[in-house]
């Protein structure tokens, strides 16, 4: 028994300068002849580096991402976080809790101030009601001015739940799988609030 084969349909020549009709000998066969094979080649080879390119950038993304240490992973949630706060208080249009102040979204003038510090309360480094957006000034130079930051804070959340930011005294320790959690939710609410503003 034979099994006869269709004929090949023609195909138009990919290299630009040539498009000649041609009938493919074999299977993917895109150029008409060696001639535009050569000159379709460094397209060729180019496409295959790229594609290598990704895959190596990838793999060097996964081993990264396996070497990072907890401290690598508390960081960068640390910055999500924070630069959600920084973009919930300028869509609201909230001023400096501190001082009061207008806040210069413009530049790099503004942090995400945290009431009860980092270092003397890491349970509360992700409460969103314990940070706020904060000049620079003010946060790092007036080392947080506590005393009109709380000023601030009272009449932003309330007496009852500053009352209850002060008394909070738990021990929370993030694990890894925690912190990459924070991580992606802070993102994603981030490119919420910057979406709704767009």
């Amino acid at each position: 028994m034979t099994i006869e084969r269709k004929p090949a349909k023609p195909k138009k020549c990919r290299v630009a300068t040539c498009k000649a009709s041609f009938v493919p000998r074999r299977l993917g066969q895109a150029v008409c002849s060696p001639a535009c094979a050569l000159i379709d080649a460094p397209r060729h080879q180019e496409r295959a580096r790229k594609s290598l390119d990704q895959v190596e950038r990838r793999e060097i993304k996964v081993r990264k991402e396996v070497l990072k240490s907890r401290g690598d992973h508390m960081r960068e949630a640390q910055q999500a976080f924070n630069a959600y706060i920084r973009a919930r208080d300028k869509a609201a249009g909230h001023l400096c809790i501190s001082s009061g102040k207008p806040l210069d979204w413009s530049g790099n003038a503004v942090d995400a101030g945290h009431y009860r510090s980092v270092g003397s309360a890491p349970h509360l480094r992700f409460d969103e009601r314990n940070c706020h957006a904060q000049s620079k000034q003010d946060n790092r130079f007036l080392s947080g001015n506590a005393v009109d930051y709380r000023i601030g804070l009272i009449a932003r959340i309330g007496q009852a739940a500053v009352d209850e930011l002060e008394s909070d005294q738990s021990v929370k320790k993030y694990t890894v799988d925690e912190l990459k959690e924070i991580k992606a939710r802070y993102r994603a609410k981030t490119r919420e609030l910057k979406g709704r503003a767009a």
